[in-house]
């Protein structure tokens, strides 16, 4: 009898645990699937209060969690949102209510949001796993991938990802830019050209294309590249640079200027590298138009606010002399034929030469001249020279002092002479030390000035 009663008590719990199981596996699915209306209907708040109460008679709830999360997510706190997400990942269990391949892509975005890119990364390599036919898991995976400086894995990734979908404009876009950067330039370009295929309003594909344009100097179609990247405000300064810079290449200053100077306004911050670099080919070109008081107004701008940039301090050394020798200003200033009644004076008085012939030069000029009747220049016979005036801010090198001594045989002459505003390079000095060739720098021009009456003997030569 009492074997009886105990098998009726025990039969009674397990009927009773059964029904509970039964009970608590149909009702809380259900209550799952109302949270999910409630979320649908965009009741918020109730959502977020029925998954805690869930949450708080059964803290391993996987799904309520999970929908606890998407809430967050609709009410724009990503930080709750991601770790909610992180309690699920933890328990595991994915099922119907809670698809692990959708959870997965939610998780991954959300550690990419919080710049946890080596979880992301995780998730999206889970991901593959999943679904291997799925481009955009490839995709990110390759972005990534990209970002972590592992060129080799971005690749193959991508490649992947382009591969299962042609027709993945953010997938042969990353991979354009991968190539841009591993210096191959025609898979690069092709893979750019697809992706603007695929998605025409790509400010940045725009962008690297022009750079790909210009670095092959086909800068007509950079300058249009360029002229679409300013679409994207995050690339409009930098975009208006590269123009610039198309221009400079093109030897249109006068172009370049404008752009520049658009350039240095769209920049949101004076001391960001567009901004400074946009000053600085702006002080370049200045420089090229023998306009030196806008140029040197950029290079200060520029020094005050990174005093080691480039080589601006040594260009605001350079022309120091500028401000306070007028001589020297109107030499490297002057029009070209201003220069050439210059350097005429500088062979005649500076020099006590007769000029028999001047040629026009770039950044210079070239005179042919001779001793007059009391002149004894370098203690050399009166025989005819060959004076090459140089103002270009460029050091000159060997190559400079070789031609010259070419064109001086050429011309069956016997010396030569360069005179210069910078300066020559070591390798020059010492190609000319054992020949007829006789250097004058930025000092000794000066010493030369000092001899000379720019505003008289010149101007009646």
């Amino acid at each position: 009898m009492t074997g009886l009663v105990l098998l009726i008590i025990l039969l009674g719990i397990g009927i009773g645990f059964l029904s509970f199981v039964i009970v608590r596996s149909v009702m809380i699915p259900k209550r799952a699937e109302m949270i999910v209306a409630l979320l649908k209907q965009g009741k918020i708040q109730a959502a977020v209060k029925a998954a805690r109460a869930i949450i708080a008679k059964d803290p391993r709830n996987a799904e309520a969690h999970y929908i606890l999360g998407q809430a967050y997510l609709v009410e724009n706190k990503g930080e709750l949102a991601l770790m909610e997400y992180k309690t699920v990942n933890q328990i595991g269990a994915f099922g119907p209510g809670l698809p692990e391949t959708e959870f997965r892509r939610k998780m991954a975005q959300l550690y990419d949001r919080f710049g946890q890119a080596e979880e992301a990364l995780k998730e999206f390599l889970l991901l593959v796993k999943l679904e291997p036919f799925q481009a955009d898991h490839y995709y990110w995976a390759g972005k990534l991938f990209g970002d972590r400086n592992r060129a080799d894995m971005a690749l193959d990734y991508l490649r992947k990802a382009v591969e299962l979908d042609t027709r993945h404009g953010k997938a042969h876009f990353e991979l354009g830019i991968r190539l841009y950067r591993e210096k191959k330039p025609v898979e690069a370009k092709a893979e750019l050209d697809a992706s603007l295929k695929y998605d025409s309003d790509n400010a940045q594909a725009y962008f690297y294309l022009g750079k790909l344009q210009k670095e092959s100097h086909d800068y007509v179609a950079a300058l249009l590249s360029f002229e679409k990247a300013q679409r994207d405000p995050e690339y409009k300064a930098k975009a208006l640079v590269e123009r610039g810079g198309c221009y400079m290449s093109m030897n249109s200053m006068e172009k370049a200027i404008p752009e520049l100077e658009r350039a240095v306004r769209s920049a949101s911050d004076e001391g960001s590298t567009e901004a400074l670099y946009a000053r600085y080919f702006l002080a370049m070109c200045h420089e090229k138009l023998r306009d030196l008081d806008k140029a040197i107004e950029q290079w200060e701008k520029i020094y005050a606010k990174k005093a080691g940039f480039r080589d601006v301090a040594e260009k605001l050394a350079h022309y120091q002399e500028f401000r306070t020798d007028d001589k020297m200003k109107d030499y490297l200033t002057s029009s070209q034929e201003e220069f050439i009644d210059f350097c005429k004076a500088i062979v005649t008085q500076g020099m006590s030469l007769q000029v028999r012939d001047v040629s026009d030069i770039p950044n210079g000029c070239d005179l042919i001249a001779v001793e007059g009747d009391s002149a004894k220049w370098l203690n050399a016979r009166k025989m005819p020279r060959l004076i090459r005036m140089m103002r270009s801010p460029d050091i000159i090198d060997d190559s400079m002092v070789r031609a010259l001594l070419e064109q001086m045989k050429k011309l069956n002459l016997t010396r030569a002479a360069i005179v210069t505003s910078s300066g020559f390079s070591r390798s020059a000095t010492e190609f000319a030390d054992s020949r007829p060739l006789d250097l004058f720098n930025k000092d000794q021009l000066q010493e030369l000035l000092e001899k000379v009456d720019l505003y008289g003997s010149s101007r009646r030569s």
